[in-house]
């Protein structure tokens, strides 16, 4: 999942995007409304976390510019204000939630959780093909009863596949969505990750789950 952290606080920008990259979640960060802008009309989030006091432009500015090009991201505030005023401004201009500073990282997590399930119309925190299961607060797979050991990476390619189940995705869309604006490489990769994958999740069971559709891309179902 590729979020945008917005927070013209350098210490806690970097606190939020170091844990957020820690639990898993690819992370691109800015310090200003202007650039917030910009990355979210230019790259797919699956969800903003957007300060409010900002620089250039003010979180409610952006939220409010964005919900006028109906670019419909879900969005988390961070706010130092907790005026009943300020969050019902918020909302009614289209943040999905609102989070008052100071805040516990276990409580910002639990919301960005909750905000991707609705965005994925996710009833559960499981996500299932088959038996396999994929759980995302614990980070946990399992084929079966058995549970898969994988990197930080393999579990983002998965969960991503997961989350498109039935869906063909390209080497491209994959790379997109597990890699920040930081990376600098080929989206050869993702041929590596997808192997991986396939070792760990299929080669010792006869339903295999993870298939390649040549020259097309990738898709997670059964066939």
């Amino acid at each position: 999942m590729r979020l945008l952290v917005v927070e013209d606080e350098v210490h806690l920008n970097k606190t939020i995007t170091e844990r957020l990259t820690k639990q898993g979640y690819t992370i691109d960060n800015c310090f200003d409304g202007e650039d917030a802008l910009y990355y979210i009309e230019n790259t797919k989030y699956d969800g903003v976390i957007l300060d409010v006091m900002m620089p250039k432009l003010n979180g409610f500015e952006v939220l409010k510019k964005m919900r006028e090009k109906k670019i419909l991201t879900p969005v988390l505030m961070l706010t130092a204000k907790d005026s009943d005023e300020d969050i019902i401004k918020g909302l009614d201009i289209g943040a999905n939630d609102y989070l008052t500073k100071p805040f516990s990282f276990g409580i910002l997590c639990a919301r960005i959780r909750a905000m991707l399930r609705v965005k994925e119309n996710v009833t559960d925190s499981i996500l299932e093909i088959a038996d396999l299961s994929l759980n995302i607060t614990t980070k946990t797979v399992k084929r079966g009863e058995v549970v898969i050991d994988l990197s930080s990476k393999e579990y983002s390619v998965l969960e991503y596949l997961m989350r498109n189940k039935g869906i063909i995705l390209s080497k491209e869309q994959i790379e997109e969505n597990i890699w920040n604006y930081d990376y600098d490489g080929t989206s050869d990769v993702i041929k590596v990750y997808i192997h991986h994958l396939r070792k760990k999740i299929d080669d010792n069971y006869d339903k295999k789950l993870l298939h390649t559709i040549k020259n097309m891309g990738y898709v997670i179902r059964e066939e």
